[in-house]
């Protein structure tokens, strides 16, 4: 016997619409967990806060990330989008002003090869005696490894996709979260412009601006003892 047409391309939409409604409520969940804060950082945290946004290759398929930095801009949140080779100068550059008492809260968020070059530019600072409070990669193209700390990284990737877990390799300090977001219908070019992952992106920056108090200073390669006893111990927001 044949099978009735109609029943036919009645489970085929059932199943697309289930696929989609999956879809959805894994970008819901991308959205709204674990972070849910929605209140604004006092200016006052803002005023010692930077974002650096990281484009990947070419400058043209990361535009994503200008999005929420005119979002984050609107908040009064200072931030620098530039493309992911920048990031020694501008890991010079947040040292500087870092040392200078003009930032406390140093915040990094990288698409592609943007998010592969963020383990490399906290490698940076935490050698220039600088701590990174949060960072956040979106669908890092390479094998990522974190050997030293942000207080907190976000790993947001496509797990069937170019997108790699983060690995811990030794000496890493804080925080890893791998976020897979796999059937969700994002892509690795439009994952920095979908509008749930922007929102957990903003939400995660906002969050972090408001726990910030003054961040335990990093101890260098080679400090006296002391100097890194002080930093293991201080406490943790």
């Amino acid at each position: 016997m044949r099978p009735n047409g109609r029943h036919t391309a009645g489970v085929s939409q059932l199943s697309a619409l289930r696929a989609w409604a999956m879809g959805l409520l894994l970008l819901s969940a991308v959205a709204i967990s674990p972070t849910t804060a929605t209140a604004v950082p006092s200016q006052a945290a803002v005023a010692t806060t930077h974002v650096y946004l990281l484009r990947g290759v070419l400058n043209i398929f990361s535009l994503g990330l200008d999005t929420i930095g005119a979002r984050l801009q609107a908040q009064g949140i200072p931030v620098t989008v530039a493309n992911f080779v920048s990031w020694s100068s501008l890991a010079d550059e947040a040292a500087t002003a870092y040392k200078a008492g003009r930032l406390k809260t140093i915040v990094l968020v990288g698409h592609s090869s943007g998010a592969t070059a963020l383990p490399d530019m906290i490698a940076k600072l935490n050698r220039l005696g600088v701590p990174v409070k949060l960072a956040i990669g979106l669908d890092s193209v390479f094998k990522t490894k974190l050997s030293t700390g942000a207080e907190r990284y976000i790993n947001i990737y496509i797990g069937d996709g170019p997108g790699e877990p983060v690995k811990r390799a030794d000496g890493f300090r804080g925080k890893l979260d791998n976020v897979d977001v796999r059937g969700s219908g994002v892509g690795h070019i439009s994952i920095d412009k979908n509008e749930a992952i922007q929102r957990r992106v903003i939400a995660e920056i906002d969050a972090a601006i408001m726990r910030s108090r003054a961040p335990a200073p990093v101890a260098e390669p080679g400090a006296p003892r002391s100097a890194r006893s002080a930093a293991a111990t201080a406490p943790r927001n």
